[in-house]
């Protein structure tokens, strides 16, 4: 039960960068910081990675200046193209937490 609940909470932590302008993933890392969360997971695949990282340097130089990288992991996942091929993409996690 507790393993169940630290999982939902790591969960809340989470933003997943898309296609949204830079500043709306901004708005949501800020935000969760704001509210409480001592640390926030940035996630993007593909083409969306660099998008990821120009979150967290705006958060942490203009927003935040007591955020810091905890921890950068990068992975590629394997995923089904619409043809029904498999097809390898590149992601990355950018941990971010407050001093």
């Amino acid at each position: 039960m507790a393993e169940e609940k630290a999982s939902k909470e790591g969960q809340d932590n989470v933003v997943f960068v898309g296609k949204k302008g830079t500043m709306a993933y901004v708005l949501a890392v800020v935000t969760q910081m704001n509210q409480g969360a001592k640390e926030v997971v940035i996630k993007a695949r593909g083409k969306a990675i660099s998008r990821a990282v120009d979150v967290a340097e705006i958060v942490r130089h203009k927003f935040i200046t007591d955020a810091d990288i905890k921890e950068i992991k990068t992975s590629t996942e394997e995923v089904t193209a619409e043809d029904g091929k498999p097809l390898k993409v590149s992601a990355i996690e950018i941990k971010l937490v407050k001093k």
